[in-house]
Formats: C-alpha cells, sequence, structure tokens
C-alpha cells in the first residue's frame, strides 16, 4: 500500500470519510487485512474481485474460488467468507424485532434473496408458517450440486409438523441465475402441495431465486 497516499489506504480513509465512500476493493481490501510480498491488500483485492466477476461474483464465490488467487489462503479467504455472511444475514434480519409476515410472493422474494439469492450452490428448504403467515423458521432441508437437489416429501412434512407450521413455503435458489422452473420443480412442487393437503399442512407457493430477481410458482398460476 506504499504507494497510496497515507491518508487515501483503505482504513485511514473509512475513518476520515466513512464506509460508504469506500470502493468494493478497497472494503474488500479491509477485510483481507494485509497483503503479500510485492502485493498490496489493495492489489489482492482487485485479484479477488476479478477472479470472481465483481462484488455480485464475489457474494457467490466458495473457498476454492478464493485460494485460487495468490496470496489468499484459507485463512484470509475465511475472512472474506465470514464477511459476506454477515452482510446477508444483516439484511435478511435489518428492521425485523418482530416475527414477519409473508402475505404475498413479493414478501417472501425480499426475505429469502437477502440469503439464499447468490448461493453457489442449489439449496431447498421451507418457510414454516402461522395461521396468520408470521415466519417460525425457515430451514435448508437439503443442499445439492450446482443443477440438482434432492428432497422427499417426508422429510418437509416432518419438518412442518415438529416446528406447528399452519403453513409452508417451498423455496430454493438457482445458481444459474435465472430463476425460470425446470419441469422437474413443476412436478416436485405438484406432489408436495397434495401431500400438504394430506398433511392438512397448506403450500401456499413455491418460489424460486437467482442473484436478485425470483420466480413465484403462484404468480405464474403453477400450484
Amino acid at each position: 500500500m506504499k504507494t497510496v497516499a497515507p491518508h487515501d489506504r483503505p482504513r485511514e480513509k473509512l475513518a476520515r470519510l466513512g464506509v460508504a465512500a469506500l470502493g468494493d476493493n478497497e472494503l474488500t481490501a479491509i477485510v483481507i487485512g494485509q497483503g503479500r510480498a510485492h502485493a498490496s491488500a489493495l492489489d489482492l483485492a482487485n485479484a479477488v474481485l476479478a477472479r470472481c466477476g465483481g462484488l455480485d461474483g464475489l457474494a457467490r464465490a466458495r473457498n476454492d474460488d478464493l485460494c485460487g488467487v495468490r496470496g489468499i489462503g484459507p485463512a484470509r479467504a475465511a475472512q472474506v467468507l465470514a464477511a459476506i455472511e454477515l452482510g446477508r444475514r444483516t439484511l435478511s434480519r435489518a428492521g425485523r424485532r418482530h416475527r414477519v409476515q409473508l402475505l404475498t410472493p413479493r414478501d417472501v422474494a425480499e426475505f429469502l434473496l437477502p440469503h439464499y439469492g447468490a448461493g453457489p450452490v442449489e439449496q431447498f428448504g421451507v418457510v414454516l408458517l402461522d395461521t396468520k403467515h408470521r415466519v417460525l423458521r425457515t430451514t435448508v432441508l437439503s443442499i445439492g450440486t450446482l443443477d440438482a437437489s434432492i428432497v422427499h416429501p417426508r422429510e418437509i412434512f416432518r419438518e412442518a409438523a415438529s416446528g406447528g407450521a399452519a403453513a409452508l413455503v417451498l423455496f430454493h435458489n438457482h445458481p444459474s441465475g435465472d430463476p425460470d422452473p425446470s419441469p422437474e420443480d413443476v412436478e416436485l412442487t405438484r406432489r408436495l402441495v397434495k401431500a400438504g393437503i394430506l398433511m392438512g399442512i397448506d403450500v401456499l407457493d413455491h418460489v424460486i431465486v437467482a442473484d436478485v430477481r425470483y420466480c413465484s410458482f403462484k404468480e405464474k398460476g403453477l400450484l
């Protein structure tokens, strides 16, 4: 960081101007902490962002992606991944001192996107709701490959019954960034809706999230 004026180094700039004044690379440099021989923390940050395809890609990065940058070992990769996850959790819980009520597909999407929209692998889960459609809890039931996950109806409704849910919303993410459902998604959803009728637990929707977009089966008339 010797080529950068002392008052313009990321930490000093943050203290002087506030966090909003820093660029993506400067914030990443602060998380990385230190550079390596012949490369500053800012150089490493630029290399990380270039490898991941910018901030959007960084949000979906995995340990191996980060460790592929020279100078980023397991410890620094863990720092970056932890910072990303903290940001997701902060967004998903901000302003939510009371239980969240999900009345529309958009409500569901806004609830899920900060935490699951940029996931690097497919995750399938449920949002359990009470009789007023307030969130009881959110549970991931399956973590699959980049293009598939495995889930069984008994796992879903065991979770719903143990959680005292009156209704639930199915969800999963598409790492491809395209939230449109596959034929398999449609078939699985129909099976689960039928199972919910037998169990007396309403399956209100199936929402697919992908980056900043979503697809609601309810909105598309697929339920």
